[in-house]
Formats: C-alpha cells, sequence, structure tokens
C-alpha cells in the first residue's frame, strides 16, 4: 500500500489543458458575443450564455442593422472552461420578453437562478427602438420563468451586471443610453424593486461588468476603443485605471480587433477575461465586407499589480477551472 501511494506521488501533475484561439465560435450565425458565464453544479459543467447575432444575415444596406436584431441566447458548455460546444438556445419565454434578446447577466443567489436580459421588442433596421432589462429565475439553468421588467427610469437601458452587496442587497450596473451612455447603478432588497443611485463613470461605455477579487471591487466596461477598468475599495467610490485595455488589436487570427462587452471569471486568486472581437481584421474581410460583422469569444488571463490589472493577449492560455 505504501510503495503504492508514493508510485502515485511520483506521477507527474496533469497539465492544465490550452484554450484554443478563438475560444468559441458559434456555428449557427458565427456572431457569439456578450459572454455570461457560470458553473453548473447539478452537471458538474460550465455554462456559458451569450448574445447569437445574426451575422450571417445578408443584407443590402450596410447600414441595416437587423442582424443584431431578432436575436436568441446561445448556449455553450465546458468541463474545463478551456474547451466548449454549442448547447442550442436558451428557452426564454416570448411573453415577458422580445423578438430581440441581448447581453444576458446570469448569477446564482440562494438556491435558484437569476437571468437580467436585454430586451429590444422587435427586429429594427436602426438603432432607434425602445429596450429594456427583463429579470427571470430558473430551477436547472434549462428552463426560464419570467420575472419582472425593471424600472429604472429609462426607455434606453442595456447589459446587466448584478451582485450581492457584502452588508445584505444586491446591485446593478447597466447602461443608460438616453444619459450619454452612462454606467449607473440601482440598489435592491429583494432583486425585485430597485432604487437608481447615480452613475459610476462620466466615461461613455457598454457592457459592464462589476466582481470582486484580491480584496477589491473592480468594473470593467466596454468604451468602444478598449475596455475601462475600474477598481474600489467599498463598491461606493471608483477610480479609473489609465488607458484601456485590449484597445489595440491582436496579432493571432480572428482576435485582431480590439475587445468588446466582456464577462469575467473569478476562481481563487487567478481570474480570466472573455470577450468578444470583430473579425474586420481577417484576411476574409477583404473579399466580404460583411465578415466583419462576425465576431468570436477569445479568452486571456488578469493579472493584478500594485492596483492596476494587466493583460497579455498573445499568451496562450493554460487553464481548468474549479468552482
Amino acid at each position: 500500500m505504501l510503495l503504492a501511494a508514493l508510485a502515485l506521488l511520483a506521477q507527474p501533475a496533469v497539465a492544465d489543458p490550452v484554450a484554443p484561439v478563438p475560444l468559441f465560435r458559434d456555428p449557427v450565425h458565427d456572431g457569439a458575443a456578450d459572454p455570461s458565464i457560470v458553473h453548473d453544479p447539478q452537471r458538474g459543467e460550465w455554462v456559458m450564455f451569450y448574445t447569437n447575432r445574426r451575422a450571417d444575415l445578408k443584407l443590402a444596406d450596410p447600414r441595416d442593422v437587423r442582424w443584431v436584431h431578432g436575436t436568441a441566447i446561445g448556449v455553450a458548455r465546458s468541463g474545463d472552461g478551456a474547451h466548449w460546444r454549442y448547447s442550442g438556445t436558451a428557452a426564454i419565454p416570448e411573453s415577458c420578453t422580445g423578438a430581440t434578446l441581448w447581453a444576458p447577466e446570469v448569477q446564482r443567489f440562494g438556491d435558484t437562478w437569476h437571468m437580467w436580459i436585454t430586451v429590444v421588442p422587435g427586429v429594427f433596421a436602426d438603432w432607434n427602438a425602445p429596450r429594456f432589462l427583463v429579470h427571470l429565475t430558473s430551477r436547472d439553468l434549462e428552463r426560464w420563468d419570467c420575472g419582472e421588467r425593471l424600472d429604472l427610469g429609462s426607455d434606453r437601458v442595456i447589459d446587466a451586471s448584478v451582485a450581492a452587496l457584502p452588508g445584505g442587497g444586491y446591485r446593478l450596473w447597466f447602461n443608460d443610453e438616453r444619459a450619454n451612455k452612462a454606467i449607473k447603478y440601482a440598489d435592491s432588497p429583494d432583486l425585485k424593486r430597485w432604487t437608481v443611485r447615480g452613475a459610476v463613470t462620466d466615461t461613455p461605455g457598454e457592457g459592464p461588468k462589476a466582481f470582486r477579487w484580491r480584496g477589491r471591487w473592480w468594473l470593467i466596461s466596454d468604451a468602444w476603443k478598449g475596455l475601462l477598468v475600474q477598481r474600489s475599495d467599498d463598491g461606493e467610490h471608483w477610480a479609473a485605471q489609465p488607458g484601456h485595455l485590449l484597445g489595440e488589436p491582436g496579432t493571432r487570427p480572428t482576435d485582431r480587433a480590439k475587445a468588446q462587452h466582456p464577462d469575467v471569471i473569478v476562481s481563487g486568486e487567478r481570474a480570466w477575461l472573455v470577450y468578444f472581437v470583430h473579425q474586420s481584421g481577417e484576411s476574409e474581410a477583404a473579399k466580404d465586407p460583411a465578415w466583419g460583422r462576425r465576431s468570436v469569444l477569445q479568452i486571456a488571463e488578469l493579472h493584478e499589480e500594485d492596483g492596476l490589472i494587466s493583460v497579455d493577449r498573445t499568451a496562450p492560455v493554460a487553464l481548468r477551472l474549479h468552482k
């Protein structure tokens, strides 16, 4: 028995798998964007929900944006966080949502899963349409039930990020397009009634992602020229990091454009950024002007030093996510 135990200890550790580049590509419309990733303890897998843009839609007018409307929420699953398989689209009821679904935010509080989703009530050729947030709940990450439409004082609200507060209650960060695309926040005692408290930055942006890591609050948002990083010791007062993350195109195939609308996975002391990248920098775009509408998901590890976050998007990412 002792010899067998020693033999097991002497065996080399299994290396973490290296994530492919891209991390994930939607096999239906080739327009994966706006990811939200959680761990499913019932099946022991990681689940990714994402906006399933119709990037392959043929349109005569390049200004026509129906390809980002009429969108479902795609689902992918992974056992390790490195390799993902397509798993269809989320079963979201039409009765409380609409024809266009964007930017899922999925969190588990207690024994219930919650999703906040941006809804556009129709398919439009331009950006002039109302949009709002709807709350859904689920017991199994498979079937979703209608909750309430959030009243946040605006008819043009998108991109939720939700976290439990250490002192109780919950906070929602979102984009108010009527307020110069400000990132605002609201608080709730019960995930149903929300009170808007103000804005966290004067810099316009969208796709905020709030998370706690290494003893601080962090907020990363899409500023359309890379990702704006803010940090806070108390979740109330924020300091912006100079510059933008991943604003310059990468060099790897499929990663040759700025990063947009990310999610962050925290696993112990380590954290990973999952972001989407348009394919406008690829060779196919030279022959097909519509190729740039296509988008893929990439992953990079976050590094923090002295309160500043950095990312090397060219470095191979070896990971095996644990919950």
